[in-house]
């Protein structure tokens, strides 16, 4: 992958990342109304709340190399809690694929930057 064209390699990847964040937090949050009408456990419920007010959190905090890593906590969180509901499996899988693919992304990014 080239950084050609690229005037801030670091920021875009960091706008990547933080996307990526912002859609998983969006979609947990969409993910409240059928868990409550399936009469979910609370546990489900809550668990979603937390892990996209950490995707949220982590979206600002994508300039320190430890959040990158922290993002991890989304989908792992989301395969623990397929206990739960399978469709918390299914989302852990799915945001898990992504995120491994972003984090492909930024390595192959700063492994081009001059």
């Amino acid at each position: 992958m080239s950084t050609a064209g690229l005037k801030n390699p670091g920021g875009a990847v960091r706008g990547v990342g933080a996307s990526a964040l912002a859609v998983f937090g969006v979609v947990l949050l969409l993910a409240l109304l059928p868990l409550a009408k399936l009469g979910q456990s609370a546990a489900a419920i809550w668990l979603c709340v937390g892990l996209a007010v950490v995707s949220f959190a982590l979206c600002g905090l994508l300039k320190h190399d430890w959040a990158w890593f922290a993002g991890l906590v989304v989908p792992v969180g989301l395969l623990a809690g397929g206990v739960l509901h399978w469709s918390l499996l299914a989302l852990g899988i799915v945001f898990g694929l992504t995120w491994a693919y972003v984090l492909y992304v930024r390595r192959a990014v700063y492994a081009n930057k001059p």
